[in-house]
């Protein structure tokens, strides 16, 4: 433990505080949440009831009209959409054959895995402590210049100084980079979000309300960004082949959201600064240390840097620097090796695909190199060790990650996600409504099926064939309806357990809060579905009905059938 106090807040909240009503309703949602099981136990009793259920929905004979254009991928053969039954001897014969590949071919295991391989080299060298040290005092000692003045004059100066203090700032900044960083949505969460959590924690302040406002702005903001990502194209595909079904000639590209995008990344960075620092720090209230699983009070230790310690961030820029200028020769030229082979482009690149790899090269050597200089690192036992000990906290992430891959994978082989999300389709369209009001409807839709369907293509290959061309017959474009679509598969992502990241996000809390309980995480993310809900349905409407402004370059509001 280090004699250096850690950074305190001047004005920490507590649990003295008066609780509005808002506040006593989330109270009651974390109470209601935490008389769950255990989210281990809880898997696997979904997995029981999705194996239930499935065999209650094939005798009750559910189905539903299969939405897709013939030939499309996954297509019922006979388009109509049946559930299929867990409950039988080739529902057994299923879940026995298939419970280990269920678990090892689960997306998310292994990109955690590799990814914290590299991470947990750079940890174990001290590289991380040494820059999350260096900027938070730096932005513990800032202090806004100027006068405040009076008047007109005195507005921009005060919101100014409200945005600088350190609290603040750093709050906005970590929102930024997590909104940012979704592009590479990988990164976000295995990075960023722990990053987040040790840097409030190392301020003094609540470890979980920097875990909840980079995860909100990580994956609640997963359609806000400055840059595209990999889930632009293939929604992009997923809306043309819908939008062809009314017009065989219809063509929507990657960029069809960019404008809208690009302006909801300030409004998300702003909603999620705001819920952190007004809702969630003060309900959770100042952080009792001895709730952690394990020590963590290594990561509130605020001792300045040290002279190797600066020589060895430096020599770390220059590796960092070295790095990324091999990597830009593999992919600006137009036959870079890590383009795509066969267009030459970034879709569908060895760049793009590959990003988990590079997290691991990123943070491995770096993170040697910096342990090479300071003394913490001498040869490659040293980085074996770090790997080694990045793994053993992973214990209950993978336990989580075995209930939750089998629930997930019965849930598909079921069919029953794609029957309810096609029922709940239906009945928007049934609401026969066609001015811009309909958005509102189909957005929450959207975010309900989602807390079903955890995959923004699973989800939209299914709804947009029902969406896309209903909303273009009563005149709005597919890539208007794109947008809408994408806020409300993007606001329910944290509230949702079929959100593939979510058992990842319950085990860096319980490092915390060992007691912490499925209920306890809805609770302290609610509050983001809802503002990031509200506020980008405005600046929906404000900015598409109000301002006329387009989603993405040269895309139209309106669809006119000729």
């Amino acid at each position: 433990m280090s004699e250096y106090p850690k950074i305190k807040d001047p004005n920490p909240p507590g649990p003295k505080d008066k609780k509005t009503l808002f506040t006593r309703f989330l109270d009651f949602v974390e109470w209601l949440g935490n008389l769950l099981p255990h989210p281990v136990t809880l898997f696997a009793l979904f997995a029981f009831g999705v194996i239930l259920l499935s065999g209650l929905a094939e005798w009750l004979d559910w189905s539903a009209a299969d939405p897709r254009p013939e030939g499309s991928s996954g297509r019922a053969p006979d388009g109509i959409i049946r559930p299929v039954s867990l409950l039988n001897a080739e529902g057994l014969r299923m879940i026995v054959e298939n419970m280990v590949d269920n678990f090892t071919n689960f997306a998310p295991l292994g990109v955690v895995l590799v990814a914290l391989l590299g991470v947990g080299v750079a940890e174990h060298s001290g590289l991380i402590s040494a820059v999350i040290r260096g900027i938070v005092l730096k932005a513990a000692s800032f202090k806004p210049e100027g006068e405040i003045g009076t008047g007109l004059t005195a507005i921009p100066m005060r919101i100014y100084r409200f945005i600088v203090t350190p609290k603040n700032l750093v709050t906005i900044a970590i929102c930024f980079s997590a909104v940012i960083s979704n592009t590479a949505s990988e990164m976000g969460y295995v990075v960023l979000v722990p990053l987040a959590a040790v840097i409030f924690h190392s301020m003094g302040r609540h470890p979980l309300a920097g875990l909840a406002c980079a995860f909100a702005c990580v994956s609640g903001g997963y359609s806000a960004n400055l840059l595209l990502g990999t889930i632009d194209p293939l929604l992009a595909g997923l809306t043309q082949e819908a939008a062809r079904l009314i017009d065989p000639e219809y063509s929507v590209v990657a960029t069809a959201n960019y404008y809208f995008m690009f302006a909801s990344t300030f409004l998300i960075t702003a909603l999620g600064a705001f819920v952190t620092l007004k809702i969630v720090e003060p309900k959770l209230g100042t952080y009792d240390e001895s709730m952690a699983m394990e020590d963590v009070s290594d990561e509130a230790s605020m001792e300045p840097l040290q002279p190797r310690e600066v020589r060895a961030l430096k020599w770390t820029g220059v590796s960092i620097l070295v790095m990324f200028g091999i990597l830009a020769l593999t992919i600006v030229p137009e036959n870079g090796v890590l383009r795509n082979p066969e267009t030459g482009d970034w879709k569908d690149s060895p760049f793009l695909n590959g990003v988990v790899a590079l997290i691991f090269i990123c943070f491995l050597i770096p993170g040697f190199i910096y342990g090479k200089v300071v003394g913490t690192m001498k040869d490659d036992r040293d980085i074996i060790e770090g790997m080694a000990q990045s793994m053993s906290t992973l214990g209950l992430y993978i336990v989580i990650v075995f209930f939750a891959a089998q629930f997930v994978a019965y849930f598909g082989w079921s069919n029953l996600g794609q029957i309810f999300a096609v029922k709940g389709a239906e009945f928007l369209q049934t609401m026969g409504a066609t001015g811009p009001i309909i958005f509102i409807g189909f957005i929450f839709i959207s975010g309900s099926v989602n807390l079903m369907l955890g995959s923004a293509s699973a989800q939209w290959a299914v709804t947009a064939p029902i969406f896309v061309p209903m909303l273009m017959l009563i005149g709005y474009s597919p890539e208007v309806i794109q947008a809408a679509y994408r806020i409300g598969d993007s606001v329910t992502n944290i509230i949702t357990p079929m959100m593939s990241y979510f058992g990842l996000i319950l085990a860096f809390a319980n490092k915390y809060d060992k007691n912490l309980g499925i209920g306890t995480i809805i609770a302290m993310m609610l509050p983001y579905s809802i503002f990031f809900l509200i506020g980008w349905i405005i600046l929906f409407y404000l900015l598409i009905f109000g301002f006329g402004m387009p989603v993405g370059p040269g895309e139209g509001i309106y669809y006119l059938m000729e």
